[in-house]
């Protein structure tokens, strides 16, 4: 079983950054793609980004696309998400997620694992 806790959100200006961190325990996620996940009040959730067990392969919305960057640290057993340029339309929280097949796939149901979430607050 794998445990997956995710930080870094909070209160940010339109234009600035935040850096979330998943971080995971139980066992390694050194094997599995791991992807961010983000629901708005009233929205549906929504994939943001996602990458594969050895981190060769990324993949993003377009909406966050040349904003953010996935990155893991599978030493560290941790994935980052590095937001840049947030927008009021990026507040959501946010989760990470992790799933065993191989690949990487952009709808929820894919996923074994879940997070909490963090909330992102992006202020105009």
């Amino acid at each position: 079983q794998v445990q997956l806790v995710e930080s870094g959100g909070g209160l940010v200006q339109a234009g600035g950054s935040l850096r979330l961190s998943c971080a995971a325990s139980g066992r390694t996620i050194s094997t599995l793609t791991v992807g961010w996940f983000r629901q708005a009040p009233g929205k549906e959730r929504e994939f943001v980004a996602a990458i594969s067990w050895s981190g060769g392969s990324t993949y993003y919305a377009d909406s966050v696309k040349g904003r953010f960057t996935i990155s893991r640290d599978n030493a560290k057993n941790t994935v980052y998400l590095q937001m840049n340029s947030l927008k009021p339309e990026d507040t959501a929280v946010y989760y990470c997620a992790a799933q065993r097949l191989a690949g990487i796939f952009i709808s929820g149901t894919y996923y074994d694992y879940w997070g909490q979430g963090t909330q992102v607050t992006v202020s105009s």
